[in-house]
């Protein structure tokens, strides 16, 4: 298996700056890093670029979220295993993630409420655990392929 983001030492020769990402193109950088390789240029084949897309979407979104509703992205961990891509993400927040319906009492549109079913929709796994000390961590697998 291959990771990004589990021994310090490893993260800092490959990425110099903080041991977590704090923002979703940082985290994208380290899962494209982590990729890098394993898919054709983009556009040689549009089903890998749909691939990457959805990885990067996952991403983006998981470390957003933690940023937006969690205080701040605690852990992160990318991996490789077999034809699956393990991603964790941590925050400070005890909160569980929701999905918000998309109006208001009033019946006017609601701002956000995407990024948890996108995160269910691409991912064949997805769970939350609750860190001993407080907060959260959720792993997801996204394939692929």
């Amino acid at each position: 298996m291959e990771r990004i983001g589990v021994a310090a030492e490893d993260v800092a020769a490959r990425h110099p700056g903080p041991r977590v990402p704090t923002s979703a193109a940082a985290a994208r950088g380290r899962v494209q890093y982590l990729l890098a390789g394993r898919h054709p240029a983009p556009g040689v084949d549009p089903r890998d670029d749909l691939t990457l897309a959805d990885i990067l979407l996952v991403t983006s979104e998981l470390v957003t979220n933690a940023i937006r509703h969690g205080g701040g992205v605690t852990g992160f961990s990318a991996a490789v295993s077999g034809n699956d891509l393990l991603l964790s993400v941590s925050d400070d927040s005890d909160e569980l993630p929701r999905t918000v319906t998309h109006s208001d009492a009033a019946g006017r549109p609601a701002v956000g409420g995407y990024g948890w079913p996108l995160i269910n929709r691409l991912s064949s796994d997805v769970s939350v655990v609750p860190g001993a000390g407080g907060g959260k961590t959720i792993h997801v697998v996204v394939p692929l392929g």
